[in-house]
């Protein structure tokens, strides 16, 4: 289900005609050790923010550190974390910014 959300996520920003990356691959540096495509977040927005999809009937602490473990990795500062499961939507929107 998670990758028709996402599909759908992007139709979304394509119609609004903002700027995104899907599945895109990001390189970690690890003291002087580049891995390669280490990290493959959902969807990259303006280069700035990090957004995960899920569809879970709740919201998993190991979603939100996943995200967190993005952003700090990744060194973007805003995150979301959008939960299509849930019986109302706005319950499983997550946003954090480190």
């Amino acid at each position: 289900m998670e990758s028709v959300y996402e599909e759908c996520f992007c139709r979304e920003l394509q119609i609004r005609r903002i700027a995104f990356q899907r599945q895109v691959s990001i390189d970690i540096n690890y003291k002087g050790l580049t891995i390669e495509s280490a990290l493959r977040p959902d969807v990259l927005v303006d280069e700035k923010i990090i957004v995960e999809l899920k569809s879970a009937e709740q919201n998993h602490p190991v979603f939100e550190a996943q995200l967190l473990s993005y952003l700090k990795l990744a060194n973007k500062r805003v995150g979301l974390l959008i939960n299509f499961g849930l019986p109302v939507l706005r319950q499983g929107i997550v946003r954090r910014v480190v």
